[in-house]
């Protein structure tokens, strides 16, 4: 029976072995952290603001030491001077005026917490808006390596765990420093012997803290860690529950969660369980210290050297000088998790914002919608080759038609032309110059996107068509509706205009929403058009009306169209065959199939499916 209940915690504690030496943190690219002392000199740029309340802070800090340490000091006064004399007035007075310093002290508590709470709230209000700012600083290639579930987590989880962290250790820390060195001197005024006797324990208590704390750092770091991954793994799922669904996997991420929970759970249980070893140990030090006090201050009473006043001072002194030692452990540890948070989000400030416009670089005049790939090649990992030597024309107002398999390298040809990536090699020209010289946000300014998954925001209908162009007015936005064929199922809707819709447009068809997004770009009005194969998985009637509008909006425009259906791109102006990152063939649809080349015969694969 022993064995049994044994057993499980010995698993355990192979398990935190594994953590604290199998698995050393700092060679994990993730926990690549700043050193505390950097750590902490940058959670102080933020303090830093607030100097004048911190200063206020501070001086409540040290009131509420002082009366803290005058309460004790008095009660033992009271006893050597009023009780034992049975000077009954003299007592009065006395308890008077420790019932001042008592409400002073609650007094001073009051405030520093109440001026404390505001600072950490504008300095989370700082941290939070700045790494919000800075992510939208961010190149794409940021995200498209990271889990979004990840980011939010160190947005919002490691955030927190700094503000909690601001609102009740730094107050903690102060305090108790102050306390401590407070204790110790009135200690040493009122009797150097019995100071010594109950600074005995302090090795010891040093001792203790060293084993725990070099413990519950490491654990504490793999806390955040494995709580991001959690983190990042839910959002994905969430995100994807459509998919999971269909393809019945929901086994499967129910038992991948559990493997990842069963890892924070382990971190947090040995994190957890080595910081709640200190509170236990100041227990039983200042236990000891009391008993030591006890027997050596009886000894020194009997031998006249010290008074019954002063071993009652010491005798709570005692406790006011490991109950510092206990809170500063205690903080240390709540401080090492908020540091293992900050560290994560000052990784992020950290990454390099996209490369900034360089000076010169000009805005864009009007634009005419000439572009021209000249010998382009780009990789987005260092020595593979995405594409290669690419080079076309597109006069203005031509639409060219982007098709190849999987991997060929269309979506990156638009990455290039937008400047979500730069080339390595060539350069692509916009009316004759070369985009690098253009400002990037000049550049974005005239394109749209027509994606395959249309992105809508939570707002009302208006709102989302309106995200086109923030300035235009509710006229220009039912015009744009109308010209994109929505304006008929908007105006069916409850509120028609006014229609609020959540996030992913739950409510309202694939369809619709792909006719909301066709709505938003017509009034943008881009000179340069992204086509994303705009029509997948949309019924007959509504790819009618989606093509309709399609014309519409490309009319006049420089258009691209990533196409996977080639029955949609047959009146492109050229279309351009890419495979293995390079243009295979190129030309209108009706040249390619007289090729009859590799265009011809996914043309042709195409058609029989349909047929058959």
């Amino acid at each position: 029976m022993l064995k049994d209940l044994i057993e499980p915690f010995r698993h355990k504690r192979e398990t935190v072995q594994e953590v604290l030496e199998k698995e050393p943190l700092a060679k994990k690219k993730v926990e690549k952290a700043k050193d505390w002392q950097g750590t902490l000199r940058q959670i102080w740029s933020y303090l830093a603001r607030e100097k004048g309340r911190l200063w206020l802070v501070l001086l409540m800090v040290i009131l509420s030491s002082v009366f803290g340490l005058l309460g004790p000091f008095m009660i033992g006064k009271a006893i050597d001077n009023y009780i034992l004399t049975r000077d009954n007035s003299g007592l009065l007075r006395l308890l008077a005026g420790l019932l001042g310093v008592y409400v002073l002290n609650s007094a001073a508590l009051w405030f520093q917490n109440y001026w404390m709470i505001g600072i950490a709230q504008n300095t989370v209000f700082s941290m939070r808006t700045q790494l919000f700012r800075h992510l939208h600083s961010l190149p794409i290639p940021f995200f498209d390596k990271r889990q979004y579930g990840e980011i939010m987590s160190r947005v919002i989880n490691d955030i927190e765990n700094v503000s909690s962290t601001l609102n009740s250790s730094v107050i903690q820390i102060i305090s108790s420093v102050l306390t401590l060195f407070g204790t110790i001197g009135f200690m040493l005024w009122l009797s150097p012997l019995l100071t010594a006797v109950t600074l005995v324990i302090v090795p010891v208590m040093f001792l203790g803290m060293r084993w725990i704390t070099k413990r519950t750092g490491k654990l504490f770091k793999l806390q955040q860690r494995n709580l991001g991954e959690l983190n990042g793994f839910i959002e994905e799922t969430i995100s994807g529950q459509r998919i999971v669904k269909v393809f019945s996997q929901e086994d499967r991420v129910i038992a991948e969660l559990l493997k990842k929970n069963d890892k924070l759970k382990e971190s947090g249980f040995w994190a957890q369980t080595y910081s709640g070893f200190i509170p236990k140990l100041m227990n039983v030090l200042n236990n000891i210290s009391f008993a030591l006090i006890a027997g050596a201050g009886g000894f020194l009473a009997l031998k006249g050297l010290v008074t019954i006043g002063t071993i009652v001072i010491f005798a709570e002194y005692s406790r006011q000088f490991t109950r510092p030692l206990n809170d500063l452990s205690n903080q240390f540890n709540t401080l090492l998790s908020a540091v293992a948070g900050a560290e994560r989000v000052f990784e992020i400030l950290e990454e390099e914002e996209e490369e900034k416009d360089e000076e010169g670089q000009k805005e864009l005049g009007e634009v005419k919608g000439e572009i021209e790939f000249v010998d382009v090649s780009f990789s987005y990992e260092e020595g593979g080759n995405t594409v290669s030597q690419i080079s076309f024309h597109a006069a203005p107002g031509e639409t060219v038609a982007l098709v190849g398999p999987t991997g060929a390298g269309k979506t990156t040809i638009i990455n290039l032309l937008s400047r979500f990536y730069d080339t390595d090699s060539g350069s692509i020209l916009l009316d004759g110059r070369d985009i690098k010289s253009i400002k990037r946000e000049g550049l974005r300014a005239q394109m749209g996107f027509v994606l395959q998954d249309p992105f809508l925001f939570e707002g009302t209908i208006m709102e989302n068509i309106r995200y086109g162009r923030l300035n235009a007015r509710d006229e220009e936005v039912v015009k744009a509706a109308k010209e994109a064929n929505a304006h008929m199922f908007i105006t069916k809707l409850p509120n028609g205009y006014d229609t609020v819709i959540e996030q992913d447009g739950s409510g309202i068809s694939q369809g619709q929403k792909q006719l909301l997004s066709i709505a938003r770009a017509i009034l943008a009005n881009p000179v340069i058009l992204v086509l994303d194969e705009a029509t997948s998985s949309i019924d007959t009637i509504t790819e009618m009306k989606i093509q309709e509008a399609l014309q519409r909006l490309m009319k006049g425009k420089t258009s691209f169209i990533i196409a996977h259906r080639l029955n949609t791109i047959q009146k492109a102006d050229q279309i351009l065959v890419l495979k293995d990152g390079g243009i295979l063939e190129r030309g209108s649809h009706q040249q390619l199939l007289k090729e009859n080349g590799f265009y011809s015969e996914l043309y042709h694969s195409q058609l029989q499916k349909e047929i058959g």
